[in-house]
């Protein structure tokens, strides 16, 4: 178990303004985002050393720092984010305070971690596969994916752009409400939330204690959502999805770092090692298989996510496996995780996990899936059933 934040952190603060809808409140940022005179490590020391210092801020750092927030630390995370366990070799992994001797989950790990121990306000991380949904589940926190392009990406180290989007945490929904005011752009479709699916078979994924404790916080926030519709949202089950994202996501993968790998040999954690590995022998006929098969699915997802619709799902399939879990159960693990968040990433839409109970005094998280430019629709949805979800501070 480790802190929160890479050994080049920052050195002092980044001061925000002295005015805006952000004024007063701290955040660290994955190790991700390019910061003025800083070198970014996407959570791999041989990458860092490869690395310039970048010549100004990402434009999603510097719209933070203008809104009013201060920028306290750089976050640990997985290697190339490839991972949503959080865990990594070199780095260690950030403590889960919420669930101590488990891990916080991935990529996205010290961003989570730190905000669900009060470290920050608000923190940055990313999300392609899970990677901000999933440890908002296991650290007891509000996790947002925006609809994809919705937040800017430019001078953010890239994995697989088909998914990648900058993502954030909270410990509560009114943060989450002020952060997406300030970096959502106006693709904004409004709608009132009218209809919510239930997903039998998304719930069917998880363990059967998660699915009770998610049942009772629908059930209590009953008056302040749609009545459920309970369906199948996957006609052929999730499998089919997963496994086409699975290899888009590898190919798009070792186009963003496989010149450097090649070139560098860096040293790689368990289970990353052996991802890159399968990447670099992905062929692109493989991937254009694959995306076809993504297409169909994406228009079927957004077909049956209109404009006023939402999908409740789970976050996660379970609590946080506990940190010494070997690495082919945490292997075993992803295939599950990836069954659940694979939909919203090859949708391109936003989801919001909220902290909604615990299991074995570990957190939870239920999911809202939402229309394209329905970002600002979840976040007020949030807000409205806080009151009946979990509160862990």
């Amino acid at each position: 178990m480790s802190g929160f934040f890479v050994p080049h952190d920052l050195k002092t603060p980044l001061k925000g303004a002295g005015s805006g809808p952000l004024a007063g409140l701290t955040a660290v940022v994955k190790d991700m985002y390019a910061i003025a005179g800083e070198r970014v490590g996407s959570g791999n020391p041989d990458y860092l050393a490869a690395q310039k210092p970048a010549p100004a801020h990402a434009p999603i750092i510097q719209k933070l720092l203008d809104a009013g927030a201060t920028i306290v630390g750089k976050t640990i995370c997985d290697e190339f984010f490839y991972s949503v366990a959080g865990v990594n070799a070199h780095y260690g992994t950030p403590a889960n305070l919420r669930a101590p001797g488990r891990i916080p989950g991935g990529s996205s790990s010290g961003s989570a971690a730190a905000t669900a121990a009060g470290v920050c306000d608000f923190a940055l991380g990313s999300d392609t596969g899970g990677s901000v949904r999933v440890p908002a589940s296991f650290c007891g926190i509000y996790g947002v994916r925006p609809t994809h392009g919705r937040v800017d990406h430019v001078a953010v180290v890239d994995m697989a752009p088909s998914f990648d989007t900058p993502g954030w945490f909270a410990s509560g929904p009114g943060v989450c409400r002020r952060i997406g005011a300030v970096l959502l752009d106006n693709a904004h479709v409004d709608a009132p939330v009218r209809q919510m699916i239930v997903a039998d078979d998304a719930f069917a994924e998880a363990d059967p204690v998660v699915v009770a404790v998610l049942n009772e916080t629908l059930t209590r926030a009953a008056a302040d959502l749609p009545r459920p519709e309970h369906k199948a949202i996957a006609p052929h089950g999730f499998d089919v999805w997963r496994e086409a994202f699975r290899v888009v996501q590898a190919y798009e993968t070792w186009q963003s770092f496989g010149a450097f790998v090649t070139a560098a040999k860096p040293k790689f954690g368990p289970g990353v090692k052996e991802r890159m590995e399968i990447a670099a022998k992905v062929t692109k006929e493989q991937a254009d298989a694959s995306r076809a098969i993504l297409a169909d699915a994406r228009k079927h997802v957004r077909a049956l996510v209109a404009p006023g619709t939402i999908v409740a799902l789970p976050s996660a399939p379970c609590i946080a496996p506990k940190i010494d879990t070997p690495p082919d159960a945490l292997e075993s693990f992803r295939v599950r995780v990836m069954r659940l968040t694979c939909t919203a990433g090859l949708a391109g839409l936003p989801q919001i996990s909220v902290p909604a109970g615990t299991v074995s005094g570990c957190p939870v998280g239920l999911s809202f899936i939402g229309w394209a430019g329905g970002d600002e629709a979840l976040l007020d949805l949030a807000a409205r059933i806080s009151r009946h979800c979990g509160t862990f501070r």
